[in-house]
């Protein structure tokens, strides 16, 4: 849902309005100057969750070094108009933990769950714009059909899209060596 302001914010004045009293606790995004927020279903939240287990078990178990976490804020330096919170996200762990504010660039993995209002066009602009600013695999995840669109950019810089079924695995290994994911086992 898009809170009405009079003028695009810039990420600066987003994070004064998301860091005020009423607001700290609510999950807001800044899409293109826009205050968007989320309001996650509990099909949303239990499908964030089975991702964020399932990548977060595999890479402690095969001694990954990476920060998996749900809702985690990004942005790209130097974008004064974006401040993005995939619902689930991987990032290797080249740099510490940020503890204050935006990771300052795209996780390397970002996963977006439809909700009920989200378009298949709204899906993909997404994933477009996270691979476009340093994202490496999105995965969109659609519940009401069990069924997962992995996106890449292509040579060309255009967006490829693979579709998998609820009898099919996701390939992740672009991004995390050797890791697939079971569509069945991530939704409810």
């Amino acid at each position: 849902m898009a809170i009405p302001v009079i003028k695009a914010l810039t990420v600066e004045e987003f994070e004064t309005f998301a860091e005020s009293g009423e607001n700290r606790h609510r999950l807001l995004e800044l899409i293109n100057g826009e205050v968007v927020e989320k309001m996650p279903t509990e099909e949303h939240g239990i499908t964030a969750g089975k991702f964020a287990r399932y990548i977060g078990n595999f890479i402690e178990d095969n001694e990954i070094a990476g920060y998996v976490g749900v809702e985690i804020r990004h942005r790209r330096t130097g974008d004064k108009y974006n401040s993005r919170l995939p619902d689930v996200s991987y990032r290797a762990a080249t740099t510490p933990v940020v503890r204050k504010g935006a990771v300052p660039h795209m996780p390397d993995l970002a996963v977006e769950i439809q909700s009920p209002d989200d378009t298949l066009r709204d899906m993909r602009a997404t994933a477009e714009y996270y691979l476009r600013n340093g994202s490496k695999l999105v995965l969109l995840a659609y519940p009401a059909v069990k069924m997962i669109e992995a996106c890449t950019l292509n040579t060309e810089g255009m967006l490829d899209i693979q579709s998998y079924g609820e009898d099919d695995s996701v390939d992740c290994s672009l991004v995390i060596p050797d890791l697939l994911l079971t569509v069945r086992k991530l939704f409810p």
